[in-house]
C-alpha cells in the first residue's frame, strides 16, 4: 500500500496546477459623466436678436446709405460693470439689454481700434421711459491715439432720450478740438474714442446705455474697382477700369 503511494506521489508533479481561467464579471455601467462631454449651453454661439427693424433690433433706422458700422473692429471695455450687465450688452443688437456701470462718476466707454480709421458718426440708444434716473444726462465724447492722450470733441446734453442720439464727428464738428493731425477729408480718423457718462437723469449714481454704434464713411465701389482715377500715362491708364 505504501508503494502504490509512493508511486503516485513520485509520478506527481510537485509545480502547482494551472489556476482556471476566470471570465472577468461585467463592470457597471459609471454612472459619472463622459470625460467630455459638454452641453448646448457651453459650446453654442450667442443668440443675438435681428436687426430688420427698430420694432425687432437696434439697427438705427435712420441710416444713410453713405455710412457703415466699424465698432465691430474695434476692442471694447468699460470702467465698471454690474455682473450680468457687461460690456458686450452694448453690442448685442437688442433694445432690451443694457450695459450697467457699478462704480463712480464718470463712466466710462472705451472704443480702441487697431489701426487709425475714420469715423464719422456716433450713435447711442438710451431710453429714459424704462431706465429713469440710470439714463444719462450728459456725455462727453473723446478721441486721441491712446487713452493717455484724449482730447474732449464735445459734450452732449441728453434730455430724457428715448431713441438714439447721434453726435456728428465730421470736420467742422471737431477740428477745433483735435487739429488738422486727426482729420482726413470730412471725417474724424482716430486709434481711440470715449464715451465718458458725465451725469445721469434725477442725480442717478450708475447708468445704463443699451447701444452703442460707430459709423464711418463707406468706400464707394467706383473707387474700389478704379473708377474716377486719373492717369497721364497709356501704361498706368489701362489698369484704370476693370474691363
Amino acid at each position: 500500500m505504501s508503494n502504490n503511494a509512493e508511486a503516485t506521489t513520485s509520478g506527481t508533479s510537485l509545480e502547482p496546477p494551472n489556476p482556471p481561467h476566470v471570465h472577468p464579471s461585467p463592470r457597471a455601467p459609471s454612472q459619472r459623466a463622459p470625460r467630455f462631454q459638454t452641453t448646448e449651453q457651453q459650446i453654442s454661439p450667442q443668440r443675438t436678436a435681428p436687426t430688420e427693424s427698430i420694432a425687432g433690433g437696434a439697427e438705427d433706422p435712420q441710416r444713410r446709405g453713405d455710412v457703415s458700422e466699424i465698432g465691430k473692429l474695434a476692442v471694447w471695455s468699460v470702467t465698471s460693470a454690474k455682473p450680468g450687465n457687461g460690456v458686450e450688452l452694448l453690442r448685442d443688437n437688442s433694445l432690451d439689454t443694457y450695459w450697467q456701470s457699478d462704480g463712480a462718476q464718470p463712466h466710462l466707454v472705451n472704443v480702441q481700434f487697431q489701426k487709425k480709421v475714420r469715423l464719422r458718426e456716433l450713435a447711442i440708444y438710451a431710453d429714459y421711459r424704462l431706465d429713469e434716473s440710470y439714463t444719462p444726462n450728459k456725455i462727453s465724447v473723446r478721441a486721441g491715439n491712446s487713452f493717455h492722450d484724449l482730447r474732449e470733441i464735445k459734450t452732449v446734453d441728453l434730455d430724457e432720450p428715448s431713441g438714439w442720439t447721434r453726435v456728428t464727428l465730421t470736420k467742422d464738428e471737431v477740428e477745433g478740438a483735435m487739429g488738422d493731425g486727426f482729420m482726413e477729408g470730412e471725417c474724424l480718423r482716430t486709434y481711440f474714442l470715449q464715451v465718458a457718462v458725465l451725469s445721469n437723469h434725477q442725480n442717478g449714481r450708475d447708468t445704463h446705455i443699451r447701444q452703442v454704434k460707430i459709423y464711418g464713411p463707406r468706400t464707394s465701389p467706383e473707387a474700389m474697382i478704379g473708377q474716377g482715377m486719373q492717369f497721364s500715362s497709356a501704361e498706368f491708364a489701362q489698369f484704370a477700369t476693370v474691363r
